[in-house]
């Protein structure tokens, strides 16, 4: 399969060279790094590494996530998802990938389940929003991690909207609506290598996060019925 692994990037240039340099290309052909408005050397420094480097000057997960599935090459057949502030291990995009590379997923979410645990406030609400859309939808989502991959031609189809925090929400419930195969698989969790975090750093950003999923879940799934169990 044809993989391609979007990394969105703000203010990065001290790791995202280095989480360039690690993913597997054996399994994965391109790596396009986002470059969300950066006020430092980040997009140099993932071209330095050999990324194809996208600019998006509007500020939000979303919007760079967008831009990124924008660029994609049309032949582009899976696109995996990770974040450059190192706190997931790019060797592990393989966990996601061999569920849709063996046909036994449409959609994989990486469970951060193993290594450094988040801060209180940045799972409550996360894992507040992964129960209420697993009840609802009949998923088994526990979490919203960046670490993800989907097939291209479902992610295209699911017509994602939110700019924010939401996106990752929104692909999950809108993928549960078209009862595509999604699964979870267990992956590390560490502490941020270098940069500032956007969201889980502080109690008012994980609020803010944790409304963004919320309201996400429930603008997707309105006027969806829950999935008997």
């Amino acid at each position: 399969m044809k993989v391609t692994l979007i990394v969105p990037a703000l203010n990065e240039a001290g790791i995202v060279g280095e989480i360039v340099h690690r993913v597997p290309r054996d399994v994965v052909d391109e790596v396009i790094v986002v470059d969300n408005a950066s006020t430092d050397a980040t997009a140099a420094e993932a071209r330095a590494a050999g990324a194809r480097v996208v600019h998006e000057p509007r500020r939000g997960y979303g919007a760079a996530c967008f831009a990124g599935l924008s660029a994609l090459p049309p032949d582009v057949e899976v696109v995996a998802f990770l974040d450059a502030d190192g706190s997931q291990r790019p060797e592990e995009i393989r966990l996601v990938l061999d569920p849709i590379r063996a046909d036994l997923a449409d959609l994989v979410l990486g469970a951060r389940t193993v290594g450094a645990p988040h801060p209180w406030h940045a799972i409550m609400g996360t894992r507040l929003v992964a129960r209420y859309v697993a009840w609802r939808w009949g998923v088994p989502v526990t979490d919203f991690g960046p670490l993800r991959a989907i097939r291209a031609d479902l992610l295209r189809e699911l017509e994602l909207r939110d700019r924010a925090f939401g996106w990752p929400v929104e692909m999950v419930v809108k993928a549960a609506a078209q009862r595509a195969r999604i699964r979870e698989v267990p992956v590390s969790h560490a502490p941020r290598l270098a940069g500032e975090s956007k969201v889980s750093g502080t109690f008012v950003g994980s609020l803010r996060a944790g409304y963004g999923f919320l309201r996400a879940a429930l603008r997707a799934g309105k006027g969806d019925p829950p999935l008997p169990r």
